[in-house]
């Protein structure tokens, strides 16, 4: 909504409720003590008439609001918002939380999203009350100040880890968010029990939690994580799942151990720089921002998917770290077994992979290798992929596509036109494509009707949903769809 559609009623009742729901939606501003708070703040809710109500904190920052020290607006999940808007601001929000403004400015931010620098700004100004220079800012400081209660980095490694260019800027940008120097914010955290280390230059090993909105059913995200676990590439159990990753700065690798109210999340990094990227990556794997309660409570609605809702709340839909891996994914996964794609997906990792440098190694594990780019796709042989022949030809397509940059694969495109794009390719039908914006795209309103483990659920349950009972789950037809797939599943 507009910044001045924000509607105040509704703002006042949340934060007088201390509704954790609306954190990272709004934030408060009060005018009497000069902070800004998420609308769960513990403190005494002050008179309607001192509040302020801001859609960003960068908003609230602009207008000379401090961050709370006692709530920690910056420690909420980010805004649900950004997880199913599809539009300008939505993509451009996303892409900020993956620190595109820090490696390509605005005007690269501008161009993935179609726009001048000048209409992106008006854009995000008239929606956000911030452009998208003062949000990348708020996210970096957001950043920081994680890192200096959580960690015991050098200052100068946080100001690098979170984004800025100097150490100055780091330093000035703290004291003006938070009113406190870096060395205050660290004193009152008080002990760390956890660090950041590493042998210089690289891997610099760092431990964070981040925090998750409740319900949040950890167990079957980690069992659909598991059972499509790339050899080498991937490790999960119920324990927790690692990975390694891609980041503009080098590799890494990290490991995720989902609790009820935050996820622990270990980095292993190349470069210092890509930790904001590493963060939100992880976020969007493991869909951290939905918004539980309202996806729950919309599917509700319908006869079919009230009883599974109330079984399994807080089911999530996993995003991904790559999304051309996604896209393989599901180019493999074409009419084959679960098992059968994650045999395949294996060979080709292992023979087109990248070897992870030594240092990033995890022995006990088994993780060495780095899932193949597009370039390294692009240039394999499809008579020589571990699958028939057109769907060689397929992947190798679709390969040389996100190669050439003709089909960027992120959350920040316009997924209707990646769709025509994707199915524009030969091999690619409406199940891969639908399939690929679901995971790689993050549409969260998608319907996989002809999928046979679809297909099958409803037939368990003796339902067939018909069209206008499905539109009462939209936005939220992807969570639909990990309903049924999880419905066989004995925990």
């Amino acid at each position: 909504m507009p910044v001045a559609e924000l509607d105040h009623e509704t703002c006042y009742r949340a934060a007088d409720s201390r509704d954790a729901r609306f954190d990272g939606v709004f934030y408060i501003a009060v005018r009497t003590t000069g902070i800004y708070c998420r609308p769960s703040c513990p403190a005494t809710t002050p008179k309607r008439g001192n509040l302020t109500f801001y859609p960003s904190a960068a908003a609230a920052q602009r207008d000379g609001y401090r961050a709370c020290r006692r709530c920690r607006p910056d420690a909420a999940p980010g805004s649900p918002e950004w997880d199913f808007r599809a539009d300008a601001v939505g993509r451009a929000m996303r892409l900020i939380a993956d620190g595109v403004v820090e490696r390509e400015g605005v005007a690269g931010l501008a161009a993935r999203t179609g726009y001048s620098p000048r209409q992106l700004n008006r854009l995000m100004s008239e929606r956000l009350g911030a452009g998208p220079l003062a949000l990348a800012r708020t996210r970096r400081a957001h950043t920081a100040r994680v890192l200096i209660e959580q960690t015991e980095l050098p200052f100068a490694d946080i100001a690098f880890a979170a984004g800025f260019a100097s150490v100055r800027q780091f330093n000035d940008t703290i004291r003006v968010v938070y009113d406190s120097a870096p060395r205050q914010l660290r004193a009152a955290a008080g002990p760390r029990t956890r660090t950041a280390t590493g042998p210089a230059p690289a891997p610099l090993r760092i431990v964070l939690d981040l925090p998750v909105r409740r319900p949040f059913d950890g167990p079957r995200l980690l069992r659909f994580l598991t059972d499509r676990a790339i050899g080498r590439v991937e490790r999960a159990d119920d324990a927790g799942y690692a990975r390694t990753l891609a980041l503009p700065g080098g590799p890494a690798v990290v490991r995720l151990t989902p609790a009820d109210s935050l996820v622990r999340a270990e980095f292993a990094l190349s470069d210092l720089r890509d930790l904001a990227a590493a963060v939100e990556r992880s976020r969007r794997l493991l869909d951290l921002d939905a918004d539980p309660e309202l996806i729950d409570e919309t599917l509700a609605a319908s006869p079919v998917f009230a009883p599974l809702v109330r079984r399994r709340p807080g089911l999530r839909v996993p995003g991904h770290v790559d999304g051309f891996e996604v896209a393989v994914r599901a180019v493999v996964g074409q009419q084959v077994s679960v098992a059968g794609a994650r045999t395949v997906l294996g060979r080709i990792a292992a023979r087109y992979g990248s070897p992870l440098p030594d240092g990033l190694q995890d022995p006990d594990g088994g993780l060495d290798l780095v899932f193949p780019t597009p370039d390294q796709l692009a240039a394999a042989d499809p008579e020589e992929l571990p699958m028939p022949r057109s769907r060689g030809r397929a992947l190798v397509g679709l390969a040389e596509a996100v190669a050439s940059g003709r089909l960027p694969l992120d959350y920040g495109t316009d997924r209707a036109e990646v769709r025509q794009a994707l199915l524009a390719l030969p091999g690619i039908g409406p199940w891969t494509a639908d399939y690929i914006a679901m995971r790689a795209l993050g549409d969260p309103d998608i319907w996989l009707g002809t999928d046979l483990g679809v297909r099958h659920a409803l037939a368990a349950l003796g339902a067939d949903p018909p069209a206008g009972e499905l539109d009462r789950c939209r936005p939220w037809r992807s969570y639909a769809v990990m309903q049924l797939w999880n419905l066989e599943e004995k925990r």
